[in-house]
């Protein structure tokens, strides 16, 4: 044998030696396995389950759509349980109607006897009770008649204190009468489905209209292009820290405003709600933003124009507040007037009172960003016009203080949350620390080297929707059950921040996937991000945005079944009651609802990709 063929032996010997021992050590995994899960098959043939497994089988494949309206035949006889002494009298029974006759007429408890019916309603079925002294009802058996109105069952004394007296085994008959209706069970199936759906609809809309800007943050290839010098990045963070400071008493101020002018005089308020406000904030903001300009504006001018700029915010921000007092105004009278169209007027209410709760938020983003765009403009300014010496020295101090602000602020935030009211371990030393690792960066770093901001801004928002994907709605309901009750509003919330997570991922790793000729097209005309967002980014993904946003609302209606267990409302709440009380017809009906309307949205959501994707 050559040493080729020696050499070839070797190998498939070893290829052998070791796919072996992938076998065996695979067989190893999979038996740990069936340790770790229990994996028991003897208990599956077990009598005692396998017939609770067929009552509930039998049970689910008759869900309680369809109910009628039933009438009730009781025919009792006397039962003593001890025998008396004396033996039991003779009391023949009246053979005229319906009639009992129990064999033998006494026993002792646990004893097997056998009840015979006569001249009952034919074809016929009901409960075989036993009636002690207390007048409670004890389930022995169950009667089902033939053609004739007779039947026959055997069954099992119950154990109850002797007594000297007759007892009683009432035998009752039960039939049906008149059309068949739909049961109680199937009409409130009726309404929780519907509020299923709407659930998940809303819950849809709201992460949906969140997730398509966060999306674009989340995107790779948008934001691995934006970088800003040192300076303008601090003074940029510097100028949101500071603006949402100032935002807060502004928010207060503004809402202070609105509600004085709408309690003063309502014509007024709407005047300058719906008409005044907004128009004389188009006004400024036309005048501060010309379309075209022949030449450089002054110092002056664009002073005035920042002021105009700030002046058209503050009068459109408190005509939305004005405009949301008359919302839930109106809503409130709607609901009055409008009768069983009353859930338009909550409708117009709730809108008002959304805008109103978001108020405060807008103005403090707003002046926020206004200060974080002027000051990373002068941050721009001095890192690319000072001298490389000056910017050095303007850097070291701009990164000390907002390392210092950014970690104080962190630091109050932790102690919000975990309550050490330490103001030197909570406030002092993280101010310490940000200052010198800000000194320490902007020692390092080149006055005008530009940094990857927008790689910093890709991963801190793609790992905040990990780890807010990684929790599960029925987590996340139990938080807001608390916050607002429990309830579908509680389950349209908890999806809603879901679907954010979720959508976002989606949207930003298509965003990721798009073509880049069209997008290098538009930015070689000179356009800014969002004229490049809006012209060669969007028209690329509409389609596969349509189709995920479809399938995420099937996926919400699935998901709110499951809320409901734990107070999240919609069907799935319903489903719980039923499966705890052990009523698997009732639950059948919920689940073959549930099925109905999966099915549904599977087909509409093809329907409507196959049309626009």
């Amino acid at each position: 044998m050559s040493g080729e063929q020696a050499a070839v032996r070797k190998r498939s010997l070893l290829k052998s030696i070791g796919l072996g021992f992938a076998v065996l050590l695979g067989l190893v995994i999979y038996a740990y396995g069936f340790n770790v899960t229990k994996v028991n098959f003897e208990a599956t043939r077990s009598e005692v389950r396998l017939t609770q497994l067929t009552r509930i089988l039998r049970a689910l494949a008759h869900p309680a759509i369809l109910e009628y309206e039933k009438e009730e035949l009781d025919v009792e006889a006397p039962f003593y349980l001890p025998c008396p002494d004396g033996g039991v009298p003779e009391t023949p029974p009246d053979t005229s109607g319906p009639y009992l006759v129990a064999t033998p007429p006494c026993g002792d408890a646990k004893q097997i006897i056998q009840i015979e019916g006569y001249n009952f309603w034919p074809n016929t079925k009901g409960p075989i009770n036993f009636i002690p002294p207390s007048g409670a009802k004890l389930t022995i058996g169950n009667l089902a008649t033939d053609a004739n109105g007779y039947f026959s069952a055997k069954v099992e004394l119950p154990k109850r204190q002797p007594v000297e007296e007759a007892q009683t085994i009432r035998a009752t008959a039960r039939r049906n009468v008149g059309l068949p209706r739909f049961s109680d069970t199937a009409l409130t199936t009726w309404d929780k489905i519907i509020e299923t759906v709407f659930l998940a609809l809303l819950a849809t809309t709201f992460g949906t209209a969140t997730a398509i800007p966060v999306s674009f943050i989340a995107a790779r290839n948008l934001m691995s292009t934006v970088r800003k010098p040192l300076t303008s990045v601090a003074l940029s963070t510097l100028g949101w820290l500071l603006g949402i400071a100032l935002g807060v008493p502004a928010a207060q101020w503004i809402n202070q405003v609105g509600e004085s002018l709408y309690e003063q005089e309502r014509h007024l308020t709407t005047l300058a709600g719906v008409i005044v406000g907004p128009l004389a904030a188009w006004a400024l903001a036309r005048w501060a933003l010309p379309q075209e300009e022949l030449k450089r504006p002054t110092l002056v001018q664009r002073s005035g124009r920042a002021v105009a700029l700030v002046v058209a915010a503050v009068c459109a921000i408190i005509s939305l507040r004005l405009v949301s007092n008359l919302a839930i105004a109106a809503g409130a009278s709607l609901v009055e007037n409008l009768g069983s169209l009353a859930f338009l007027g909550s409708f117009v209410a709730q809108l008002g009172d959304s805008v109103r709760m978001i108020t405060p938020l807008v103005v403090v983003m707003v002046c926020g960003g206004a200060l974080s765009g002027a000051s990373g403009g002068l941050g721009e300014y001095v890192a690319n016009q000072m001298p490389a010496g000056a910017a050095k020295s303007v850097n070291l101090i701009v990164a000390a203080v907002t390392g210092a602000a950014l970690l104080a602020a962190i630091g109050a935030g932790i102690n919000w949350f975990y309550q050490i009211d330490d103001p030197m371990l909570v406030r002092w030393t993280p101010a310490l620390v940000g200052a010198v690792l800000g000194f320490i960066i902007a020692l390092r770093a080149s006055p005008r080297q530009a940094l990857p901001i927008g790689a910093v801004a890709y991963t801190i928002a793609r790992t905040i929707l990990n780890a807010v994907r990684s929790i599960e709605p029925l987590v996340m309901v139990i938080v807001f059950v608390v916050w607002v009750g429990i309830g579908p509003f509680a389950g349209s919330l908890a999806l809603a921040l879901h679907t954010v997570a979720a959508l976002a991922k989606l949207y930003s790793e298509q965003v990721e996937s798009i073509l880049p000729g069209p997008l290098e097209a538009v930015q070689a005309t000179g356009a800014n991000r969002l004229q490049t967002i809006v012209y060669a980014v969007i028209p690329q993904i509409v389609p596969p945005y349509i189709s995920f946003t479809m399938y995420r609302w099937d996926i919400n209606v699935r998901m709110s079944t499951i809320i409901g267990f734990a107070g999240g409302g919609g069907i799935g709440f319903l489903l719980q009651q039923n499966i705890n009380l052990l009523d698997y017809r009732g639950a059948s009906v919920q689940m073959l609802a549930i099925a109905i309307v999966v099915a549904t949205m599977d087909y509409v959501s093809s329907a409507i990709r196959k049309r626009y994707v």
